[in-house]
């Protein structure tokens, strides 16, 4: 099943993050925030081709291309990210997660979930 996330790299391969919040309908100040950057990160074309910002970026998206599946739409799997308590990680939101580095906790999770693990 194709996302909505689908044409957000340009040429290079680098997140085009004005593509990314006009299919969340946030703007760039809001993306920061949720993934844990300075608004800078997002906005000057230098810092946002950055390794750490890129990363950062990737997986946000990621995340949310595993849930927009059962989700059911990309507005739903943005809702469940900012919103959505994982009681298994310490009843933290997956955004709360990714801003304190712990991206790889929320795949894992994801993984465990999608293998048919309980929450």
């Amino acid at each position: 099943m194709e996302t909505e996330l689908h044409n957000l790299f340009d040429k290079s391969g680098y997140i085009m993050a004005d593509v990314l919040v006009k299919k969340l309908h946030i703007t760039k100040k809001e993306l920061a925030g949720a993934v844990g950057l300075s608004s800078d990160a997002i906005v000057r074309q230098d810092r946002l081709r950055a390794v750490a910002t890129q990363q950062r970026l990737r997986q946000t998206t990621e995340i949310l291309q595993r849930i927009q599946p059962w989700a059911g739409s990309l507005g739903a799997a943005w809702s469940w990210y900012r919103a959505y308590p994982i009681a298994s990680l310490g009843g933290l939101t997956a955004e709360e997660l990714v801003v304190d580095s712990r991206a790889d906790d929320v795949r894992a999770y994801l993984t465990h979930i999608a293998e048919g693990g309980y929450a």
